[in-house]
């Protein structure tokens, strides 16, 4: 099944990420494919992000210097209740810097909050309330910058010199935000915007946080939004000029087709401002197949979506 003509493939995002790579790097070639970031966005909604310092290994909780006897009772009630574990370290890891901070995050609409704390050991976590009631709340974006080197190379290397480089106070490096091939890649807490291949220094991307904006051009789309209402979402944004964070929230994801076969398409509509956005969106396979880390032992196709507005222009 073809896309009707007027529909629109959602492209990469221009622009060429900090630091350079060699040309065989997953975030190498999927800048020369083309690959669309789009609708990549984790379904995650809150987060416990630990202050851990030095190095990470591939897991990065239990391959660090985190307590080795409370890293599994963590990662349990983390999956129990839903809860993200990113290990967060300042720029360069500035040892000096460390003060065993934490923060519970809240990504979820009208509940959005970042709380930060210090503990005293890494048994704390284990039983300390994530719900917003122990902490310093902050209402100012938070950068999380993927620079775990142990996971994908091109994180480090693409991510380690963007988050040095970010005109901002209030960024971190992190473990593991997935979607390697779009490094440099960036979170925004606590509304859970994901951004890659993000250029230069960021600085684009932080004013129009701070306008209360989306940086669209990197834009992967927001977490815990379903991928649909993702691509959805960037088309529609694109074409009405809506770039606040809060624009266009989803109201009816309607399925056309069967979940797993090679072409989905849905109806999605989306709150505007002068009424419902309605559009129709379809996702395929890529033509192509290549290995989407730089650690995969096989080729995969990744996905494209494409979206046409039916009304609400």
């Amino acid at each position: 099944m073809s896309a009707p003509p007027d529909f629109c493939r959602v492209a990469a995002a221009p622009g060429l990420p900090a630091g350079r790579l060699d040309e065989d790097r997953c975030s190498v070639q999927a800048l020369v494919r083309g690959d669309s970031g789009v609708a990549t966005a984790s379904p995650a909604q809150r987060w416990l992000l630990v202050e851990q310092p030095g190095p990470w290994g591939m897991d990065a909780l239990t391959q660090s210097r985190f307590d080795p006897a409370v890293a599994p009772r963590l990662a349990h009630r983390a999956r129990a209740e839903g809860v993200r574990v990113l290990l967060v370290r300042r720029p360069g890891d500035r040892l000096a810097d460390s003060q065993r901070r934490w923060a519970y995050v809240d990504g979820r609409p009208g509940a959005e909050g970042v709380w930060w704390s210090v503990r005293g050991t890494d048994a704390e976590l284990v039983d300390v309330p994530w719900d917003g009631s122990v902490g310093t709340r902050t209402d100012d974006p938070l950068y999380l910058v993927c620079a775990h080197g142990g996971h994908d190379a091109c994180c480090a290397l693409r991510g380690r010199p963007l988050a040095r480089t970010m005109p901002t106070d209030d960024v971190w490096e992190c473990s593991h935000l997935g979607g390697c091939r779009f490094a440099s890649n960036v979170l925004v807490l606590p509304h859970g915007c994901y951004y890659g291949q993000v250029p230069d220094d960021g600085a684009e991307l932080v004013a129009a946080h701070a306008a209360g904006r989306v940086a669209l051009p990197w834009l992967r789309g927001r977490s815990g939004v379903p991928a649909p209402v993702q691509a959805a979402q960037h088309t529609a944004r694109a074409e009405l000029a809506l770039l606040g964070v809060d624009d266009l929230p989803p109201r009816d994801v309607r399925r056309l087709t069967p979940a797993g076969v090679d072409v989905e398409r849905w109806v999605v509509t989306l709150a505007g401002p002068d009424g419902d956005v309605v559009t129709e969106v379809e996702s395929r396979p890529s033509q192509e197949s290549a290995p989407l880390t730089c650690r995969a032992v096989h080729p995969a196709h990744g996905r494209t979506w494409h979206v046409r507005l039916l009304s609400g222009v």
